[in-house]
């Protein structure tokens, strides 16, 4: 019989990179992962109140968070983030490289397809699959062994409605994206994973949809709600643990079983 112990977990990651970390699920990821003691920095888009509000949020519960201004379809504007956020865990004495990569940011769309321009296409695409691809890179080219990365997809990759044509296509992207790179970085010991959120409640989803229609689709989940941004960084936070670490090339519905 084979004694081998094979779970003995090795030390929690104590540095990551969150894009999109400003609000919503991103916002809730940056404080989790900052609760459990990583170093980290994360990219705002435009509100640069949001982010230094994270920032101050998280060192109120004794954290340390970094934000940084990218834009995550902008090659140099990812690099930069990735090199900031070096110098930022070398200035806290940490290795000056990511242990844990969320790639989150996003942006969302909804128009029939016979009335979605091509330009919003881009758009989409860029902010969603583009800056998946650029922020994947850093992430194997930074890397060490061992690890985390996780990506934040959609429900709409297996749940699509009308009007998701855009959005669901660079989900859809990213979940393969991330398929793609379990396979070319196991080999050092780092996981890949997607999180696919269904319905969840956060000004995004307010915004977008109305009350009745935010109560319908509550209704569907065997939970009777919608879930919360902390539900979802709950679900990405479990695959960035040390005893996730046969867990790869994999995409957890955070749904609340809606699906």
């Amino acid at each position: 019989m084979d004694t081998t112990n094979t779970d003995t977990a090795s030390p929690a990651p104590s540095t990551a990179v969150v894009t999109g970390g400003s609000r919503g699920i991103g916002r809730a990821v940056v404080e989790r992962l900052a609760d459990r003691g990583h170093l980290v920095a994360f990219c705002y888009a435009r509100d640069e109140g949001a982010a230094r509000d994270v920032e101050r949020a998280v060192a109120d519960r004794g954290g340390r968070a970094r934000a940084v201004k990218a834009d995550v379809d902008r090659a140099q504007d990812v690099e930069r983030l990735f090199t900031e956020a070096g110098a930022f865990f070398d200035d806290h004495g940490a290795p000056g490289r990511p242990e844990v990569v969320v790639a989150n940011a996003g942006i969302t769309a909804s128009a029939p397809l016979a009335e979605t321009a091509e330009e919003e296409f881009d758009r989409v695409m860029a902010a969603n699959a583009k800056g998946t691809f650029l922020t994947l890179r850093q992430a194997a080219r930074r890397m060490g062994e061992g690890g985390r990365v996780v990506v934040v997809t959609s429900a709409t990759t297996f749940w699509p409605g009308p009007g998701e044509g855009a959005y669901a296509a660079g989900k859809a992207a990213c979940e393969l994206l991330a398929r793609v790179a379990s396979r070319e970085l196991g080999p050092r010991g780092i996981t890949v994973n997607s999180v696919a959120p269904g319905p969840t409640d956060t000004d995004l989803l307010r915004g977008a949809v109305p009350e009745e229609g935010r109560s319908a689709v509550a209704a569907m989940t065997p939970l009777g709600r919608l879930g919360g941004a902390g539900d979802v960084a709950d679900a990405v936070v479990v695959l960035t643990a040390p005893e996730a670490g046969w867990l790869t090339g994999q995409t957890v519905r955070a749904d609340g079983g809606l699906v």
